[in-house]
């Protein structure tokens, strides 16, 4: 089960990561090396909700402001805390299905939902990046990535905390491409070479 921390023991923390303190060694944005093909689970969830896989108005990335930083703060908490961790197979009796979670969701669905929520907050389709990870265990997961002017920032169904992308420990290869919800890029994480063959 998910360990959860407690929101204000987190908040000074994260403000430290995203307005300058981690911004050491690793590039604050992840590197594009070019289109990649999209995960199967995406280009179901796409057949079913065309309207959010289409072309975006990528522009400069988000103005991380103190307003803008609580509210991924909020919506990434809030997602953890209500939606109960649970595989599709569990839930469905699927392998793979990429759907917005009811109590219940993998981490495809809490990625859906942190950014389906964020959308309505008012964060623009291309700043909120649906984003596949190779975990230290040799897993596929997957994660939401925000970019900001501060840097790419990581929403986890794994912790609360909201880190940069750099911080983490995953291993970045695919994600959303900014300029259309439905196409994906591949990532030059510089730190693997593995494709993920987990996340569908």
């Amino acid at each position: 089960m998910i360990k959860k921390t407690s929101w204000t023991g987190t908040l000074a923390v994260l403000i430290s990561v995203a307005f300058g303190s981690a911004a050491g060694a690793a590039p604050a944005s992840m590197s594009i090396a070019g289109p990649t093909n999209q995960p199967i689970g995406h280009y179901e969830f796409c057949k079913q909700h065309a309207d959010e896989c289409t072309a975006t108005e990528a522009d400069r990335p988000l103005a991380l402001t103190e307003k803008s930083w609580k509210q991924i703060l909020e919506i990434n908490y809030s997602v953890n805390s209500s939606v109960e961790p649970m595989t599709d197979d569990e839930i469905y009796g699927v392998e793979e299905r990429w759907s917005y979670p009811g109590s219940a969701g993998d981490c495809e669905d809490y990625v859906l939902l942190k950014r389906k929520r964020l959308i309505e907050a008012g964060f623009s389709a291309s700043d909120l990046l649906i984003t596949v990870v190779l975990q230290p265990n040799g897993e596929g997961h997957a994660v939401l990535t925000v970019r900001t002017d501060r840097g790419d920032l990581v929403l986890d169904n794994m912790r609360d905390k909201v880190l940069l992308w750099s911080e983490t420990e995953y291993r970045f290869l695919k994600r959303q491409s900014e300029r259309h919800a439905g196409r994906w890029v591949k990532l030059e994480d510089g730190r693997a070479t593995v494709v993920v063959g987990s996340v569908k």
